[in-house]
C-alpha cells in the first residue's frame, strides 16, 4: 500500500461526489474478467472486483454467472456483462476515504478494497512471530514483497507508506530491537492464484525443513478461494462447493499432518456483504469450508465501526469452546501499520445487550486443543444482446 497524500491530495469521482483517494494497493497478477457495458464502456479487473447492480453489490465472478444485468453508472443504470478472458492482467485498487467506500472506474461504481482479511492475517502473523512462533506465509492475492512490506509495518510500529523513508541507522536499530524481542522465524511464498493446491505446499513445507531447517508453528494460506484442489486438479465438470469444500478439507489435513496451527480466508457473498451482521450462509461460492473448519470468525465493518478505527469479530463456529463465550467483540484497526489492538472495554458497548449479556454469564474461559500451539456462464469469445 502506497500513501497518494505526501504532498497533495487525489480525487475520485463517485456517486457521492467527488472523494479522497487514501492509498492503492497493488494486488497482483489475476485472470482477467472484463465488464462490457452497452455505451461501449469496459472495466478489466480480477474475478473479486466488487459492482454495484440492482441486485445488490457483487463480484466480478457473480456478475458472469448473471448474465446481462444493470449496473450503477454516472449516467444511471446500464446493461452490462461480464465475461472471462486467459489473460493475466496486474491488479492495482484503490482505498477512498468516504464511509461508503465507493468510487467510479472507466463510469461504473465500484467498491474499496478491503474487506481486512489480509490485513486480519497479517496482524495475526506478527503477533505470532512476536511469541517466537516460525511462521510460514503463503500468498496467493498479494505480492510477496507487499505481505511482507505490511508484516514490517506492524513489527516497526511505523505507518506502511513511511517505510520507504526510514533512514538505514534507524532501521538497524529497529531490527536489532527486533532480534532482542522477537525469535520466531518468517518465510514468506508467493504463488499465482488458482494454480497451486495443498500439495504444492506440502511440497514447500518438507523443502523448507530439508534445505533451511526450517518448520512452521503456523501457516497463513492467503486465501481458499484462490487455492486449487489436489483432488479436482483441472476438473471443469465440478461445482464450486465440492471444489471449495474439497480445498478446505486438504489444508486441514496438512495442518493435522504437520501439527501447525493454519490460517486461510473466505469472502462473503453479495448478502453479507456491507451487511451489520452475517453468519455461516453469508459465505460466497460454497458452505463447504465452514463444514470442515475448526474455528471461523467473521470480520464486520460498518462505515460506524470505520470512523472509529475498530471493526467487529463475530465467533461463527468453534470446536473448542462454546459459541456464547465472546460471540461478538469489538477490536481496533490500525490501517496504516497494519495492526489489529485490543479496545477499552467500554467500546464493547457497541455490540447488542443481548451478547454482553450472554458474555457475562460465562464463568469459565474455554481451552482449545493441541491446535492452541501456535446458472449461465458467458465466455469472452460469445455474442450477447443488451436487450431484456
Amino acid at each position: 500500500m502506497k500513501n497518494l497524500l505526501d504532498d497533495y491530495e487525489i480525487d475520485v469521482e463517485s456517486p457521492d461526489g467527488w472523494v479522497p483517494i487514501e492509498a492503492y494497493v497493488e494486488k497482483g497478477d489475476f485472470q482477467e474478467y472484463i465488464l462490457h457495458m452497452e455505451n461501449g464502456d469496459s472495466v478489466r479487473c480480477n474475478e473479486n472486483h466488487l459492482f454495484q447492480t440492482r441486485l445488490g453489490w457483487a463480484s466480478a465472478k457473480e456478475c458472469e454467472t448473471f448474465g446481462c444485468i444493470d449496473y450503477l453508472t454516472k449516467f444511471g443504470y446500464m446493461r452490462g456483462v461480464v465475461t472471462h478472458t486467459d489473460n493475466v492482467i496486474p491488479i492495482v485498487d484503490i482505498k477512498v476515504d468516504h464511509p461508503n467506500h465507493r468510487y467510479y472506474t472507466n463510469n461504473v461504481s465500484s467498491h474499496n478494497t478491503g474487506g481486512g482479511k489480509s490485513l486480519f492475517m497479517c496482524s495475526l502473523a506478527s503477533d505470532y512471530l512476536k511469541q517466537g512462533l516460525n511462521v510460514l506465509y503463503v500468498t496467493l492475492e498479494l505480492a510477496e514483497e507487499r505481505v511482507a512490506e505490511r508484516i514490517d509495518a506492524n513489527l516497526f510500529n511505523t505507518p506502511i507508506q513511511n517505510l520507504k523513508d526510514v533512514d538505514l541507522d534507524s532501521f538497524m536499530t529497529k531490527i536489532d530491537f527486533l532480534k532482542s524481542k522477537t525469535h520466531g522465524t518468517l518465510k514468506i511464498k508467493e504463488y499465482p492464484p488458482s494454480t497451486v493446491s495443498a500439495a504444492n505446499f506440502r511440497l514447500l513445507i518438507d523443502d523448507l525443513k530439508q534445505k533451511e531447517d526450517f518448520v512452521p508453528d503456523v501457516c497463513f494460506v492467503d486465501y481458499l478461494g484462490i487455492t486449487a484442489s489436489a483432488r479436482y486438479k483441472g476438473a471443469a465438470n465440478v461445482n464450486s462447493y465440492t471444489i471449495q469444500k474439497a480445498v478446505a478439507e486438504e489444508l486441514r489435513a496438512i495442518a493435522v499432518e504437520y501439527n501447525m496451527l493454519l490460517w486461510t480466508a473466505v469472502q462473503t457473498n453479495r448478502s453479507g456483504f456491507n451487511a451489520s451482521d452475517f453468519d455461516l450462509e453469508n459465505i460466497s461460492d460454497s458452505s463447504g469450508p465452514s463444514m470442515s473448519a475448526d474455528f471461523m470468525l467473521g470480520i464486520i465493518r460498518t462505515p460506524e465501526l470505520d470512523e472509529l478505527n475498530q471493526t467487529m469479530i463475530k465467533q461463527l463456529k468453534n470446536r473448542f469452546g462454546a459459541l456464547d463465550y465472546y460471540r461478538k467483540f469489538v477490536v481496533g484497526i490500525d490501517r496504516s501499520r497494519m495492526k489489529i489492538y485490543n479496545v477499552e472495554e467500554s467500546a464493547q458497548s457497541n455490540i447488542s445487550q443481548d451478547v454482553a449479556d450472554t458474555r457475562s454469564s460465562v464463568s469459565e474461559k474455554p481451552s482449545l486443543d493441541r491446535y492452541s500451539k501456535a446458472k449461465k456462464t458467458v465466455n469472452a469469445t460469445d455474442e450477447w444482446s443488451f436487450d431484456d
